[in-house]
């Protein structure tokens, strides 16, 4: 695979990004991809290493090396080939996966890993230049209906992947464009829409029915759902964590969901409920350091805030790999993202205490306190408040990005479906069926929330599951039961 010794002759070389001055002042990607040239060289750094460690830290189990090679190569239409046999939407995951297949590459050990996310992302984007990926109807159909409910990467895989097998396959979207969180929670700076619009019009030349505004429970009966052979449930994980604490409901504390949708949907001109969320001139606090914490320093800094200060609770991670977690396992280590880098004060071991509002119940300010985690072996870490450590910190929009703490238990109850102590649908993986036979489960609905990576995974492996059911068995391919633990 790869040049012989192309990890010890090249370097690793990522994309470049646009100067951060030019890049704030607009919502659109700001990659600058390799030339060809960079890019065969990267793929030439595929270190034929044996035993793919990388495979180990893919949920989809892509075929890293081939694709690498045929990079290397220059021959471009066959990495396109292999990359699509196990990935239905590389354009998502080469813009948006953390790359765990990277911090499982043997060459990291040693080196800086290959850097398959971009080579990924290469594939596919010239795939789409050349005119390769072209819709694939089936060449005939089984008179099986299947319904799947959210359009996100888990319920856009499981319907390709039914829609292969010639079952008739329409998709439930609550909101008024497809795409689940693609759509409207991640910003366009990261993801432009038209890459999501691009794949739809294939899955819609495929034959998969599509239908918008459509809230299953709602405005759409549960009880239709009974006109279908089987069901796949992808509504992802949506409930969204708050913090209990005084002030909470003051003017300028938002969900961090709620901000980044709007903001996406005014870029289109789309109608949103609810007031009006800009950063301007705003200190702004983004309480949580995860991505979507990240998005919205980017948005922030987009809208002209005057000051972006980001808030984290647990430990400064280290800037090396951790001793707790070594390869290949994921690294407990430093993330700087594109958005940190356009300008925002990081602070670890801060929890808030209280929000300070005027007698408009308008946000002014926000009460913290320093923390330390004590570690007991065998017991609970417990959060310990340093003592005179409480600060005062001005601030007129405060942005909550905790996370999600699983799905609307409410589907579940009117379809009877049993749910584990977290609110995820039951079913179990591998197999995906909950427990009612006919109804089917993938993605954050299931595991809880997670990567992009683990939905288009799943989707793949549940519409596998959906096919046996209906059909006695099926051609679908599956990846085994070769996933990292804790990838």
């Amino acid at each position: 695979m790869g040049e012989l010794a192309g990890f010890k002759k090249y370097t690793r070389q990522d994309e470049s990004n646009i100067d951060v001055k030019k890049r704030i002042s607009h919502y659109k990607e700001f990659t600058v991809p390799l030339k060809e040239e960079e890019i065969r060289k990267q793929g030439s750094r595929c270190m034929d290493c044996g035993i793919p460690f990388c495979h180990s830290g893919c949920p989809l189990g892509n075929l890293i090396p081939d694709f690498n090679d045929m990079v290397h190569k220059g021959e471009w239409k066959k990495a396109s080939e292999i990359l699509h046999s196990t990935n239905n939407f590389p354009e998502f995951t080469g813009r948006l996966c953390p790359a765990p297949c990277e911090q499982a590459c043997v060459l990291g050990i040693i080196d800086h890993p290959v850097s398959i996310e971009n080579i990924e992302k290469q594939i596919v984007e010239r795939a789409f230049e050349e005119g390769w990926i072209i819709p694939q109807p089936p060449k005939e159909r089984t008179n099986k209906q299947v319904v799947v409910v959210g359009s996100g990467p888990a319920g856009l895989a499981a319907a390709q992947q039914l829609n292969r097998a010639g079952h008739t396959v329409t998709v439930l979207e609550k909101d008024d464009a497809i795409g689940g969180l693609l759509r409207y929670g991640i910003p366009n700076f990261k993801l432009e829409k038209e890459i999501i619009d691009r794949r739809v019009r294939i899955l819609e030349e495929e034959g998969i029915i599509f239908k918008i505004n459509t809230n299953v429970g709602e405005n759409y009966n549960v009880s239709n759902l009974n006109d279908f052979d089987a069901i796949v449930l992808c509504g992802g994980a949506t409930v969204r964590r708050s913090l209990p604490v005084k002030g909470i409901e003051s003017k300028g504390v938002v969900q961090a969901m709620d901000f980044l949708t709007q903001q996406t949907k005014s870029l289109f001109n789309k109608k949103y409920e609810g007031e009006v969320i800009n950063a301007e001139n705003k200190h702004v606090i983004v309480i949580g350091g995860g991505d979507t914490g990240s998005d919205c320093i980017g948005t922030s800094n987009r809208h002209g805030a005057k000051s972006v200060t980001n808030f984290e609770i647990m430990p400064k991670p280290p800037l090396a790999r951790s001793d707790k977690t070594p390869w290949p396992f994921w690294p407990l280590q430093l993330k700087t993202s594109s958005s940190h880098e356009e300008g925002c004060d990081r602070n670890w071991l801060i929890n808030t205490k209280e929000f300070i509002s005027n007698a408009n119940g308008e946000l002014t300010g926000l009460k913290t306190v320093e923390v330390e985690w004590k570690i007991t072996p065998g017991e609970r870490p417990q959060l310990i408040e340093k003592p005179d450590s409480e600060k005062v910190w001005p601030c007129d929009l405060a942005l909550l990005a905790l996370g999600f703490t699983g799905p609307e238990k409410t589907l579940a109850d009117q379809l009877e479906i049993e749910t584990d102590q977290r609110s995820n649908f039951k079913a179990t993986y591998g197999e995906y069926q909950t427990n009612i036979p006919h109804i089917f489960t993938a993605g954050d609905m299931r595991r809880g929330q997670s990567l992009i990576v683990w939905a288009i995974s799943e989707g793949r492996e549940a519409a596998r599951q959906v096919d046996i059911f209906l059909m006695g068995t099926s051609s679908l391919p599956t990846k085994g039961n070769g996933d990292l633990i804790n990838a």
